[in-house]
């Protein structure tokens, strides 16, 4: 079944073509015979493959003859072949007048066969010996389609041909629909015959996996699909390309519903099938996968025997496949096309036969599929309690997002808000209110937060709604997490102030404003309004929740104000109090500020990044993947991106994007991954995600908009936009709301850094600007003498970068940029020394004044700055070195382990490259692209793009085979 769309192309099938290429040309000797039968279901992509194949065969100096069988049975013998003659015959132009004649002397000596006393056998002596005139010495590929319509006398020809018995180099490539080969089917005895012969094989060709799935509807839309419609096609097609290309274009085109070519392209495989199988297929497509065999048994009513024969002969026609779990459509499409077949009476009688199997079977958990089938069934007052049941169990097993799915499903069976349901036979009233506070809670924990702030106010427009102070606690909460921070602490604060607060309530929200305040960079505060949680909460019986969040608030600002030491000794017993209650909020947050306290201000990077990575796996654990794993993963990577390790962090950036974070967990991930943008000098991607951030962040606080306006200055400057620069940073400077003297440190330095930049651009400087930088600069300092030792390093050296980008408005001070060197190699930040060696080296070459001292620094500049990535750096190193006339790379080390011959690589080529550098390249060497890269890597198209042209850039190449051969040279042994 091949699809209309000729320019889709042949997506995942890389390892087919090799296989085959192998098996049908390199591993065909002179007089040697090999078949490959590639099958599979209908849409496959077998045609697909075969016309592939067949050109890259031509491509390979193969002579290719193709045809295609007829469903018309053996009225028409050899009707392949003697197409695949007429195509060929058509093809060919003067200058093949030998071969010419020998194909027309073979069709017409098909054209005058009879039957003869000498049989068939010598009818297919004469064939082969014609076909070796056609191929005059080349290796001959006979490529058959739909081999399953096969006539008798072609088989004959293949058994003979294939056994050797017609001295002929001959290779035959054939697909057969798998789905047809059912019963006594005549093919299936050759077929048999021929695997018996060493040079045959048999492929099964599978669907797309999910990655190829994308891809080729990526191809047919013209550009990538969004993260819900991906994961639609995906369920909606089982990875069949003809499926995937169908629904893509209906996706492109902004057609509704189901295109009836698949429509009838299904129902006519189902109408295919034996009544009971036809059935069974009815009932699978109506239950929730996998559907076990005694359900289906149970559903359908069927005999034990007739249900096998049933169940076998539809996962013969390709519409099932079998687990040990049960049963499952092999394209969830199919369940999409019977729905339209059946009477609503009979959809409801088929899910009522589900609930009433699922019934008799408590001791198993099948309170979600009870729920689904009560309710198609027409029967919400018993579908109700199923649903409550499976949210509840959900929250026991922490999958809070499943939890969220049977809330909601249990609001829209509770009716309008009016009227309770009570259902038939049970003792439980629907309590909207109750439900609603259930279902926004776990939207809340599952990363859906706009659909928490819905729920929680309609459950606070409702009659029974909860108290003033615990929606505002709740509303507070909500918020926190979307990113909106200031009307979050709003909330809070009315909390207190509401007359109808509990002490517990009291106690509550001043712990969680503590937590806030915390990640608003207002350290002081934090600590004071944790002290007054603490005191709270030591009034109330059992608020262990209470005191780990107000704990952690106290020790964070302990450590960073005062004590570090004794700061994270109270950080740890909160957290061990943490996963002794085993709330999973309170062990998550516990992580979270001690891992943000140790990669950030403390500046223990190491250890910062191990407790990040295991606080990611163990909230994993406990159902908060989307929303606390996601910025666990975040402060991991901030923390391998400050130790230089930044493949590492794309890696780890990479794994947390595929949970789709929103909110505050968006913010965070987003800023760390512009990180790396902005280093690896990806403009396109940083913009993107600043952008992003912006959007997200309204109303937050210093903590978020300080680092996306130093990023937004940073990426500034390398497009040399010196005055957008300058807007961030001055933009920055009014966010005064912060303890964090640090980000506001690394913002001045930018500020600084820009008008320097202008300066050496020889663009108008804002003297004004740099007045004001160099106050801030000096408050900065006096703030953080009362920060603790490891704070005041950290500015430190942030200040001392901006003590020599003040040097360069005037004549850079080498100095001043060694001590910004010292500064940063003591705290093993490789970037930010780096980037000072080369304004040291820029200073003293300025001053033409020790030279090779100034050669040593670009050296040992650019070395990091090839490690890391950093592209933009480098390009800044090189220009200099280029100017100055320095030898970035040792040429004499390389020269002198060079070979006599002076024909051997040196095995040095391929140092320049970083570690993520070194894996595309490896990826460019297989054959694959530039999307298939990215798949692989979990990194976008548009990145690796960017990777490959600092790879052509550094190995001085213009060709993606030029630089595949340097690699393969390099390549280790």
């Amino acid at each position: 079944m091949a699809s209309d769309v000729d320019l889709a192309p042949l997506v995942g099938r890389a390892d087919h073509l090799a296989t085959l290429r192998s098996a049908l040309l390199d591993g065909v000797g002179p007089g040697q015979t090999a078949a490959v039968f590639v099958t599979g279901e209908s849409g496959v992509g077998k045609t697909r493959l075969l016309r592939e194949a067949g050109d890259r065969f031509r491509a390979g100096g193969a002579l290719v003859l193709t045809g295609t069988c007829l469903d018309i049975g053996d009225s028409s013998p050899l009707h392949p072949l003697l197409q695949a003659l007429r195509r060929f015959d058509a093809e060919l132009t003067a200058s093949h007048a030998r071969t010419s004649s020998a194909v027309r002397g073979l069709l017409q000596m098909f054209a005058a066969e009879t039957a003869g006393p000498d049989g068939a056998g010598a009818l297919l002596e004469r064939v082969s010996r014609g076909l070796h005139l056609v191929a005059q010495g080349r290796p001959l590929v006979l490529v058959l389609d739909d081999l399953q319509w096969v006539d008798r006398s072609t088989r004959q020809l293949l058994l003979y041909l294939l056994a050797g018995l017609g001295d002929l180099q001959l290779s035959v490539l054939a697909a057969v629909r798998a789905e047809s080969l059912q019963g006594a089917h005549p093919l299936r005895r050759v077929l048999t015959e021929l695997r018996r012969l060493r040079s045959v094989r048999v492929v099964d060709l599978a669907p797309l996996d999910r990655a190829g799935t994308e891809q080729l509807a990526a191809a047919v839309l013209g550009g990538p699909l969004g993260a819900e419609a991906a994961e639609s096609l995906w369920q909606r097609s089982g990875g069949n390309p003809f499926v995937v290309e169908e629904l893509a274009r209906d996706l492109r085109d902004g057609r509704d519903g189901l295109s009836e070519t698949l429509r009838e392209v299904f129902l006519a495989r189902v109408d295919a099938l034996p009544q009971a199988a036809h059935a069974v297929v009815h009932a699978v497509a109506a239950g929730v996968e996998p559907v076990a065999h005694w359900l289906v048994a149970e559903v359908t009513r069927l005999p034990e025997g007739e249900l096998i024969e049933a169940v076998r002969a539809a996962v013969a026609h390709r519409l099932l496949v079998g687990d040990d779990d049960g049963y499952r459509l092999r394209h969830r499409l199919v369940a999409e096309v019977l729905a339209h077949e059946l009477l609503p009476a009979e959809r409801s009688a088929l899910h009522r036969r589900y609930a009433e199997a699922l019934t008799t079977a408590p001791a198993e958990l099948h309170q979600a599929r009870l729920a689904h089938h009560w309710r198609l069934a027409g029967e919400p007052a018993r579908a109700l309690p199923a649903a409550v049941a499976a949210a509840q169990e959900a929250e026991r097993l922490h999958g809070y997002a499943e939890a969220h799915r049977h809330w909601s499903v249990a609001l829209q069976l509770a009716g309008p808000p009016a009227a309770g349901v009570a259902p038939a036979g049970g003792g439980l009233t629907a309590d909207r209110a109750e439900l609603l506070r259930h279902a926004a809670e776990a939207a809340h924990h599952c990363g859906e937060h706009a659909r928490a702030l819905s729920l929680l106010e309609e459950l606070a427009d409702a009659e029974d709604a909860p108290p003033a102070c615990a929606l505002h606690i709740r509303r507070a909460r909500y918020l926190a997490a979307a990113g909106r921070s200031a009307p979050a602490e709003a909330e809070y604060r009315r909390a207190l102030a509401a007359a109808d607060c509990t002490s517990r309530e009291r106690a509550t929200a001043a712990a969680h404003l503590a937590e806030l305040l915390l990640h608003l960079g207002r350290y002081a505060d934090a600590g004071d309004r944790a002290r007054e949680a603490l005191e709270l909460a030591a009034q109330v019986e059992g608020s262990v929740s209470e005191v780990v969040l107000a704990s952690m608030a106290l020790g964070f600002s302990e450590a960073y104000l005062e004590d570090p030491d004794a700061g994270l000794a109270v950080m740890r017993e909160a957290l061990d109090t943490a996963e002794r209650a085993g709330r999973p909020e309170d062990v998550a947050c516990a992580y979270l500020h001690l891992a943000e306290l140790l990669t950030g201000p403390l500046n223990i990077l190491e250890e910062g990044v191990v407790v990040a990575r295991r606080g990611a796996e163990r909230v994993a654990e406990l159902g908060l993947g989307r929303t606390y794993e996601t910025r666990l993963l975040a402060i991991a990577t901030n923390g391998l991106f400050r130790v230089g390790q930044w493949a590492e962090a794309e890696k780890v950036v990479a794994a947390a994007l595929r949970h789709r974070p929103s909110g505050a967990d968006a913010v965070e991930l987003l800023l760390a991954r512009c990180r790396l943008w902005v280093g690896y000098g990806d403009i396109a991607a940083a913009d993107r995600d600043l952008e992003a951030v912006a959007t997200v962040l309204a109303g937050g606080g210093a903590r978020h908009v300080i680092p996306l306006l130093t990023l937004r200055a940073g990426l500034a400057m390398w497009q040399g936009r010196h005055d957008l620069a300058r807007q961030a940073v001055q933009r920055g400077l009014t966010e005064v709301r912060s303890d964090d003297v640090g980000i506001l440190a690394a913002l001045v330095w930018h500020g600084l850094r820009a008008e320097a930049e202008a300066h050496a651009a020889r663009a108008s400087v804002d003297t004004t600007a740099v007045r004001r930088l160099r106050e801030v600069a000096e408050r900065v300092a006096r703030k953080s003498e009362h920060a603790a030792r490891p704070v005041r390093d950290v500015v430190d050296g942030f200040l001392a970068l901006c003590e020599a980008e003040v040097s360069r408005l005037d004549g850079s001070d080498p100095q001043l940029w060694a001590r910004s060197v010292t500064e940063w190699d003591r705290r093993h930040h490789p970037y930010p020394a780096a980037y000072s060696r080369l304004r040291q080296a820029e200073a003293l070459l300025a001053r033409r004044s020790r030279t090779a001292t100034a050669g040593k620094l670009l050296r040992e500049a650019y070395q990091v700055a090839q490690g890391l990535g950093a592209e933009p750096l480098s390009t800044e190193i090189r220009t200099l070195a280029t100017r100055a006339r320095v030898m970035l790379e040792d040429r004499g080390a390389s020269a002198e382990g060079r070979s006599v011959a002076g024909d051997e690589p040196s095995g040095d080529e391929l140092t320049m490259l970083t570690a993520r550098e070194r894996e595309v390249l490896a990826a460019v060497a297989e054959g694959l692209t530039n999307k298939e890269i990215g798949q692989r890597l979990f990194i976008s198209e548009r990145t690796i793009g960017v990777h490959v042209s600092h790879i052509f850039d550094k190995l001085q190449v213009r060709t993606r085979v030029q630089a595949s051969a340097i690699f393969l040279r390099n390549r280790p042994d």
